[in-house]
């Protein structure tokens, strides 16, 4: 217990995993703000931590048996912020690299005595039918395994929710912004100069981009909360949200980029995509377009009320700044290569 002003304040020790990644290092600084919170850093490179937030740090690999055993004692709140993504294939290193060390995170969490566990998950989770409703079952996609993992992971903590052990599921949109190398700008921006990607139904659909700052924002109100039921679950998207089209214009507009010249349906823009993924092996380069890439893209219909109204979340980052954020550090650094990547560690 801390005393500030005559009152006395509980502190809550909120451990922290990937926390110099882009999303964990936005979370620590948004928690090292906020009085009554003791955050914890988890991760494998202390030396990376953002450099203006002092705070205990457990060093140490989520795939170390002997690690996860000891990272949550004397913790009371978990975020799990530790990221590994892909947009295509990688079933083996999906299992391997997230989802085996977030099952061994949370038997620890429920070991340990941790009383709220506040996961990371996609606001594409239940697209393109049911993405509105935070509480939603997720969809298993059948070509994107990595999506496939974390709905299941979703669907194990619901099971473990209870009393002594709440979950907070925080259905994520697009991340974007400052210190942000890898992602979904880095994989659109290549495709888009090579002038052969389409809009795909005109670029209606809204794009649920999220800056940095505002992921720290939300996790923070998450971790100061107290939920009254067992699972709780929100959307958390940034301003906007934009629609595709609003985006890829801006970008082209502001940076001179390449924009679409035509359009075509999502069932079509399926087929192209599963046709690359077929004739990938063959080819030396990444895949123009992929079936989870056009998932993304898919209508969510998500919206930040329920998060404003319990958790009084409201975006501060304009997406246009975000953007400009990134693709400014990414010409800086040079780190966008020919042809990204479709695998984010």
């Amino acid at each position: 217990m801390t005393e500030r002003s005559g009152e006395v304040i509980n502190v809550r020790n909120v451990l922290v995993t990937g926390a110099t990644g882009f999303a964990g290092s936005h979370i620590l600084e948004a928690l090292s703000k906020v009085a009554g919170i003791r955050p914890i850093a988890a991760c494998r490179h202390p030396s990376a931590l953002p450099a203006e937030v002092y705070c205990e740090v457990r060093e140490g690999d989520l795939r170390d048996a002997n690690y996860i055993k000891d990272v949550c004692r004397g913790v009371d709140v978990v975020i799990h912020a530790a990221a590994w993504t892909s947009l295509y294939g990688h079933c083996e290193s999906s299992q391997r690299l997230y989802f085996q060390p977030t099952l061994g995170l949370i038997e620890a969490a429920r070991q340990a005595g941790v009383k709220v566990f506040i996961n990371t998950s996609t606001a594409s989770a239940a697209a393109p039918e049911r993405s509105a409703d935070p509480y939603s079952p997720g969809v298993e996609p059948p070509y994107w395994p990595h999506l496939c993992n974390l709905v299941r992971i979703e669907n194990i903590l619901r099971g473990y929710a209870c009393s002594w052990f709440k979950v907070i599921n925080l259905r994520m949109g697009i991340y974007v912004g400052r210190r942000y190398r890898v992602g979904f700008l880095p994989i659109l921006l290549p495709r888009l100069k090579t002038r052969l990607i389409p809009w795909i139904r005109g670029g209606k659909t809204s794009l649920p981009l999220i800056d940095g700052r505002d992921i720290g924002q939300a996790f923070s109100l998450a971790a100061q909360w107290t939920p009254g039921e067992d699972y709780a679950a929100f959307n958390i998207l940034g301003s906007g949200p934009p629609s595709v089209r609003e985006v890829i214009e801006y970008i082209s507009d502001r940076h001179h980029i390449p924009k679409p010249c035509y359009s075509v349906p999502f069932p079509v823009a399926y087929g192209v995509g599963e046709l690359m993924e077929l004739i990938d092996p063959l080819m030396p380069f990444d895949p123009l377009v992929t079936r989870s890439l056009i998932h993304l893209l898919e209508e969510t219909g998500a919206d930040n009320s329920r998060a404003t109204a319990v958790l009084g979340y409201q975006p501060q980052i304009d997406w246009r700044r975000s953007i400009d954020e990134q693709i400014e550090e990414i010409c800086r650094q040079k780190t966008l290569a020919p042809m990204h990547n479709l695998l984010e560690t």
